[in-house]
């Protein structure tokens, strides 16, 4: 297998930068750029395997986005258990009293989110 694919954005191979030109003399050309998918950050399956920047990455998701929706479109909402905790604590305010800002305490009120262990849904 390759450690090389070539880049999938639909308008790589025009984009006008020196790492695309190809040829010699007068059949020059600008070609699709190949992308190293054994780079030490990238993981072999990710989209960094198939695209060699954001812009093409972009291009491809806003010419194929339909396209790639249908192969698993969302039919209902996702829904992730969670409890929700209220949390009282002593806090300050900046109060300005006409020449001088006085540091007023007053009780503040913290919301945590916690995940329950088990996700209700799973078609992912």
């Amino acid at each position: 297998m390759s450690n090389y694919n070539w880049c999938h954005g639909p308008n790589c191979h025009t984009r006008e930068t020196s790492s695309r030109v190809r040829g010699s003399g007068d059949n020059k050309v600008l070609r699709t750029r190949k992308v190293n998918t054994k780079h030490y950050w990238r993981s072999g399956q990710g989209s960094w395997s198939y695209f060699c920047d954001d812009t093409c990455m972009r291009d491809y998701l806003e010419k194929y986005i339909l396209a790639i929706i249908a192969i698993a479109p969302r039919r209902e909402a996702l829904e992730t258990p969670i409890k929700v905790e209220k949390e009282k604590y002593e806090s300050y305010r900046y109060q300005h009293n006409g020449t001088d800002y006085q540091r007023v305490p007053y009780q503040a009120t913290r919301t945590k989110i916690r995940r329950n262990d088990r996700v209700d849904n799973d078609n992912g």
